[in-house]
């Protein structure tokens, strides 16, 4: 089986080359504008301990919105089930930055992977640390039992000075009183977490507890199984934005997005997927990426629908 993936995995990376030429780099964060796009890596992690990658999988990138993911799991650990009072658990149908809901929702975002359910778990984390984006960082760091992960200063700082519509985002929601720290505090904790720097290779191995019922393989239990099962269906149906149900569709496995250009998918009880490429289409998702995880869950028969 080892073999196989290897070997599936060179021939994605060897067809993914020529899908690097479509799409566009997230270019609203300036930093993100000059990342060269024909670039490809993936990436797969298995419970048991394996690592199998191809192309660029060692390469660093910015993670963007799949830091979502391990501020969420931070939260959840400290919050618990309250959490879900100021943060919904449906798809929004609208772009990653919206703000149309807002109003008509009482200033609770739909889910806690578009930007404003995001701002929230920020704003949970403000609470509970003096420096949240220092508790993200620390947390994958004791993911994958090592500090080489860091933060990208210059993304960070890219992203903090055209942060104007996460900031709307941000007061309109402290407007309904459901952000109680500073705006400014929560911009900056933000974007300091959405500039991890990370590979295909170090995100497979850091979400790999949820594969494995919340429990990290080789190390400790990081969310107790039903969470976990919680996040995946969360991930399954708001993971893409307003292309995640297309992403069910088509590849039929919790996935979480980043304008990085990174994709994370998970395979519950076998292994965590991660692939990458810049270029992005019209909903922010990785083009070449998608296609690569697509023919990965096609071609290996892997589905949480079967």
């Amino acid at each position: 089986m080892s073999a196989d993936i290897a070997a599936l995995l060179q021939t994605i990376a060897d067809e993914a080359i020529a899908l690097t030429d479509q799409g566009a780099v997230a270019d609203y964060i300036p930093a993100l504008a000059n990342v060269p796009p024909r670039q490809f890596g993936i990436a797969v992690a298995t419970v048991d301990g394996a690592l199998h990658r191809a192309g660029s999988a060692d390469q660093a990138f910015s993670i963007q919105s799949i830091s979502k993911l391990f501020a969420l799991t931070l939260a959840l650990q400290r919050e618990g089930d309250d959490l879900w009072q100021r943060v919904g658990r449906e798809p929004s149908g609208t772009p990653f930055n919206s703000l149309v809901l807002l109003e008509r929702e009482s200033g609770v975002p739909r889910n806690p992977f578009v930007n404003a359910g995001a701002l929230v778990i920020t704003d949970v984390l403000c609470h509970r640390y003096l420096q949240p984006e220092r508790a993200v960082l620390e947390f994958v760091h004791r993911l994958l039992g090592r500090t080489s992960v860091a933060i990208d200063a210059q993304v960070a700082r890219s992203e903090r000075l055209h942060s104007d519509r996460n900031a709307a985002i941000a007061h309109f929601m402290r407007s309904f009183g459901n952000l109680r720290q500073e705006v400014a505090a929560i911009l900056d904790a933000y974007c300091a977490q959405c500039a991890i720097a990370m590979s295909c290779a170090e995100l497979a191995r850091a979400a790999l507890f949820l594969a494995a019922d919340g429990v990290q393989p080789g190390a400790a239990r990081v969310l107790q199984a039903p969470d976990a099962r919680r996040i995946n269906a969360l991930m399954l149906t708001c993971g893409a934005y307003d292309a995640a149900g297309d992403f069910a569709f088509r590849i039929g496995l919790p996935t979480k997005t980043g304008v990085g250009g990174g994709i994370l998918a998970i395979v519950p009880g076998r292994m965590s997927i991660c692939a990458w490429s810049p270029r992005l289409d019209a909903t922010g998702n990785s083009i070449a990426a998608a296609a690569a995880i697509e023919r990965f869950a096609a071609t290996t028969g892997l589905s949480i629908f079967r």
